[in-house]
């Protein structure tokens, strides 16, 4: 890769993704519905951070200023964060969690799928090594949708609810950004605005099976990958950073 903002944003965008989302998952930890749940949703969690750390590591290398996975994740501040606003939203009820859960993994599959082609041979290898846990999450989130939507009453209205509300934020998963425009053009990024049918096809498929009603608003949130991120991001980062701000440098 070339030495300019635009791959290092691209990289940022991936790995906050991941870790935004990550941290919003651990907050489950101990509080799940069930121990196996618990431990699901954790495990997810560790995955998802995990592969922030890979994306962060190589976003520091890139950028040659010396900061690295640590540092990006707990000395940035709000506005410089480039995740999109759904994985920032809070966990609300255990529908909720799962509605994010689902329109993220099957988003996140298919940005992975096409990285793995990725002309940049470090960002095809994460891209490798992070789709096979993306797509044992997206199985996982899928099930349970059929599972809640083909429930009770109660699982059906719950889980409905809970798509319709985060839907306004699935539409900023396939509008590109300059760096995102400029690296699909050179084969390094995936086109995300090519992802939308493919997503929105499994979404149906889906949400089908599981006697779910696809939401119809057309409105969408969008400027969290430019940096203007809703205030669920402001309350949650105080939350993940509070350790390195309150003792810079310490390690484990």
């Amino acid at each position: 890769m070339t030495n300019d903002l635009a791959p290092v944003e691209f990289l940022l965008g991936l790995g906050d993704n991941c870790l935004v989302l990550g941290q919003r998952l651990s907050e489950w930890c101990g509080h799940g519905p069930a121990l196996e749940e618990d431990i699901a949703l954790t495990n997810t969690a560790l995955d998802l951070v995990g592969q922030a750390r890979l994306w962060l590591t190589y976003a520091g290398s890139v950028e040659g200023l010396g900061r690295d996975e640590d540092e990006l994740a707990f000395l940035r501040d709000a506005h410089q964060f480039r995740n999109v606003l759904l994985v920032e939203q809070p966990n609300g009820d255990y529908a909720s969690t799962l509605a994010r859960q689902f329109y993220f993994d099957a988003w996140h599959c298919l940005l992975l799928q096409g990285l793995t082609r990725s002309s940049d041979a470090r960002t095809a290898a994460i891209a490798e090594k992070s789709l096979k846990e993306a797509t044992y999450h997206a199985q996982r989130s899928s099930e349970w949708i059929v599972r809640l939507g083909d429930g009770t009453d109660e699982s059906h209205a719950r889980i409905q609810a809970a798509l319709d509300a985060l839907w306004p934020y699935t539409g900023e998963l396939f509008e590109p950004t300059h760096a995102e425009r400029t690296w699909a053009l050179s084969g390094i990024a995936t086109d995300v605005a090519a992802l939308h049918d493919p997503w929105m096809a499994h979404v149906t498929r889906e949400l089908t099976e599981a006697t779910l009603r696809i939401p119809s608003s057309g409105w969408m949130h969008q400027g969290g990958k430019r940096g203007r991120h809703t205030e669920h991001l402001g309350h949650l980062l105080p939350e993940m950073q509070f350790l390195q701000r309150t003792y810079p440098g310490c390690s484990w």
